[in-house]
């Protein structure tokens, strides 16, 4: 794994360029940033909020097309189809701030390496040569916009590990628009960030200040626990965990999720006329004549949600 981009000119953090992360996200055929990050729109993002995470199908399969493997979400009424060798895109076992809050928006990744002071040495003098004179934790910060969603990879670390406190958790929020902050590694100041109203997950909260590591790539690949993060994944948590949606695959997992909020809309209704067993109704109507009123219902409410 190349920490420099190939031309001395140009050595600079290990970053793709706009051609690298198109190539290496070229499942997605949307719209883009300048420098090739995929945008997932606006409206994927708004309908994100209302799904949980039993909702996004978290079993994906690879290679290439990538359809979800698993069915179910929280009703068990989605379909699978996917083949090819299951993945998970969901990691848990967090500290959450404010749990009540969802949060959703795009990737933007950073990863950091237990500082070596002769890879230090290196990092300083190419970005110096770019007029970078210091390169820290502010630097991913710089990189954020409106919707966006921080996504660190900071190995872990508890002391030390703090990749940022209140004021610039606010910077943070202020940036993204209360996107928020997803950091493998620690925040310090918790106190004052949990005054503050972005949600954000994080494996330790400690008092040091961030120490003994390493910027060593922005808007690459990173790890998060065991789960790879893109930039420009759809990153959507709640109070369970995180789920980082490959983009292409952002419309499907909300049409699926639709499908599931009607399967639940109609069972419970069934169940609250008081006429069948739950294994009658749930989670496939066995009677072929109520398995056709759920399709027609289903139908129809999938229509009025997409004319909505």
């Amino acid at each position: 794994m190349a920490l420099f981009a190939p031309a001395p000119s140009q050595a600079q953090l290990w970053t793709w360029t706009k051609e690298q992360l198109t190539e290496y996200t070229k499942a997605w055929t949307g719209e883009r940033f300048p420098d090739g990050r995929p945008k997932v729109p606006d409206n994927i993002i708004a309908r994100a909020r209302g799904i949980s995470q039993e909702e996004i199908t978290i079993n994906w399969a690879s290679p290439a097309a990538g359809a979800p493997a698993g069915g179910g979400g929280r009703g068990g009424a989605g379909g699978g189809g996917g083949r090819g060798t299951p993945y998970s895109q969901y990691e848990d076992g967090w500290f959450v701030l404010h749990p009540e809050k969802k949060m959703v928006g795009r990737a933007v990744t950073c990863v950091f390496m237990p500082a070596r002071p002769d890879l230090d040495a290196v990092v300083m003098a190419k970005t110096r040569e770019r007029g970078i004179q210091s390169i820290s934790n502010q630097y991913c910060l710089d990189q954020l916009q409106p919707g966006d969603v921080l996504v660190v990879d900071l190995f872990g670390k508890k002391e030390g590990g703090t990749l940022v406190g209140d004021n610039l958790f606010y910077y943070i929020q202020t940036a993204t628009k209360g996107g928020g902050l997803v950091v493998d590694g620690a925040i310090r100041d918790l106190e004052g960030i949990s005054e503050m109203s972005m949600p954000a997950y994080f494996r330790h909260a400690h008092p040091t200040a961030i120490s003994g590591a390493t910027l060593v790539g922005v808007n690459v690949p990173v790890r998060i626990g065991n789960v790879t993060v893109l930039p420009g994944d759809l990153v959507v948590g709640d109070h369970e965990g995180v789920a980082f949606i490959p983009p292409q695959l952002a419309q499907q997992v909300m049409d699926t999720a639709d499908t599931t909020h009607v399967h639940d809309e109609w069972t419970r209704k069934k169940f609250d006329e008081g006429k069948y067993k739950s294994s009658e109704i749930y989670s496939t109507p066995r009677d072929p004549a109520l398995l056709k009123e759920y399709q027609d219902y289903l139908a129809k409410r999938l229509e009025e949600i997409k004319k909505k």
